[in-house]
Order: structure tokens, then C-alpha cells, then sequence
């Protein structure tokens, strides 16, 4: 079965906030010798996160 993705929209403040969380969660968890594999994983996808165009509402009642 296939897992449901959740998608969250954010601006570049926001994710460069989130860049900045992760990364001090993980060096909390590298400080206590804990794993950081999915922390790792979590924070390249927010970082290789390819921004989308956002796309205009065409009034197509209209035509």
C-alpha cells in the first residue's frame, strides 16, 4: 500500500527557516550520539525543493 503524501506550501523565508530547525535538530542529535538518518533525509527534500509557479485562476465562466 502506498503511503499518502502531504504536501505544505511555503515561502523562501519559511523554508529557509525550516532548513534552519532541521539543522539545529540534527546537530542536537549529533551532539547526544543519536541517529540522524531521517532528519538527513527530511532535510535535503526541503532544501532540493524545486519552487512551482503558482497558477492564475482563469475566470472560465466567463468564455
Amino acid at each position: 500500500m502506498a503511503e499518502d503524501k502531504i504536501v505544505v506550501t511555503l515561502d523562501s523565508f519559511e523554508q529557509r527557516l525550516m532548513v534552519s530547525a532541521l539543522t539545529d535538530f540534527r546537530n542536537d542529535l549529533i551532539r547526544v550520539e543519536r541517529p540522524t538518518e531521517d532528519v538527513d533525509g527530511l532535510l535535503l527534500k526541503v532544501i532540493d525543493a524545486a519552487p512551482q509557479k503558482e497558477r492564475k485562476k482563469a475566470d472560465r465562466a466567463a468564455r
